[in-house]
């Protein structure tokens, strides 16, 4: 049961994402492991927190959505958990995937905030509604319930599902800008790399982060500073541009990725060193596509695509799928404009990961798929 716990963590660890362009919504991790009515189960469980991006994925209708998850410090020795889940926890906030704040008080909603996400809560955040009046927004709290089968997802307000709003002014001044933490190491500005972390050997090559996927300062009486330690951040110049894309495979999102100014990525069937769509592709497809396919590039806010394939690439202005506004091009390049989509082959599709509010997807993947099924209970002798 435990190298079964073991592995659903991993797969949970899978979908922790502080990057700012990547997240999908933003969630307080001691409150989530305390959500006993899930599973009937003890006081706190890591186990729940796979229960309620399960719900988020279901409601999103996509795999693999990534959630930024904020915790306290003292969730990283609480007793009610096992020691491998302290252990597991410690390992996520040296390797910066989650973000320890030594008190809570308010950094979920500023993180929601800052990057204009949705929050996953109970709360109702009553003596916070003067500094952040989106809280009565629809679609901006939404509170994990029992549902039928594990965990769902309620509004607090409209009874809809959860919906990002606008970033705030303040965060879009911040968010334009790096930053350095004075200590060293920092997971999160400097020292991002984790190579300094005592869990930094056992790092996968997917948590390695992206340049400019800093999370977000918290202000403090004005100033940018370090969450974790509590420093004052210094300005480590402008942030790169990024983009975030999606990839859409027979009306199904499959993969989110982002694109970084003047760092070009190349996606195909499987190219030497960028996105790969092998494992989604018909015979069919995989036969079309070539294995460096497309190549994007984000160069003075503008990205555009260029065709390095063997068949060319179509583009669908506006997303049209008419096919008399179908164009095509083959060893050249085109500006995209917001809307427009990249046709690799019929039904693959690559676009603006905002132009599509639905993931498509009728049954995600679960990240409990391996957890314990039984629990066991001690008979005291007679």
């Amino acid at each position: 049961m435990r190298f079964e716990t073991s592995k659903v963590l991993d797969a949970i660890e899978r979908r922790l994402c502080v990057d700012p362009a990547m997240a999908r919504a933003v969630l307080d991790l001691s409150e989530v492991v305390r959500y006993q009515d899930l599973d009937q189960g003890r006081p706190a469980s890591m186990l729940r927190l796979g229960m309620v991006v399960d719900a988020l994925g279901r409601q999103l209708a996509e795999e693999d959505v990534p959630v930024y998850v904020v915790l306290p410090r003292a969730l990283l020795s609480d007793a009610d958990l096992t020691s491998n889940e302290r252990m597991v926890a410690r390992r996520w906030a040296d390797d910066g995937v989650v973000e320890v704040v030594p008190q809570m008080n308010d950094r979920v909603l500023e993180v929601a905030d800052i990057l204009g996400l949705p929050v996953l809560s109970r709360d109702r955040f009553e003596g916070f509604r003067g500094s952040y009046p989106w809280i009565g927004d629809p679609g901006r709290v939404v509170a994990p319930v029992v549902g039928h089968g594990g965990a769902a997802l309620v509004a607090r307000v409209g009874g809809g599902q959860a919906s990002p709003g606008a970033p705030s002014q303040a965060g879009v001044r911040l968010m334009s800008r790096m930053w350095r933490c004075p200590e060293s190491p920092c997971a999160s500005f400097g020292g991002a790399d984790g190579g300094d972390s005592f869990f930094a050997d056992l790092r996968q090559p997917e948590q390695e982060s992206r340049p400019g996927a800093q999370p977000p300062p918290t202000l403090r009486n004005g100033a940018p500073t370090c969450p974790r330690h509590g420093a004052r951040l210094s300005d480590a110049g402008p942030r790169p541009a990024a983009e975030a894309l999606a990839i859409r495979v027979g009306g199904v999102v499959r993969q989110r990725f982002v694109v970084v100014e003047n760092e070009p990525l190349e996606v195909g069937r499987a190219p030497d060193n960028g996105i790969m769509l092998g494992q989604w592709l018909s015979d069919e497809a995989r036969k079309w596509i070539s294995r460096a396919h497309v190549r994007f590039d984000l160069r003075g806010g503008e990205l555009s695509v260029t065709d390095v394939s063997t068949n060319g690439t179509g583009i669908r202005p506006g997303g049209s799928m008419d096919e008399d506004d179908r164009l095509i091009i083959k060893r050249k390049t085109r500006a995209l404009d917001p809307t427009d989509l990249v046709e690799l082959y019929p039904g693959v599709h690559v676009g603006r990961a905002r132009n599509w509010s639905s993931g498509g997807v009728s049954d995600p993947v679960s990240v409990l798929t391996d957890a314990p099924t039984m629990s066991l209970r001690v008979v005291p002798r007679s």
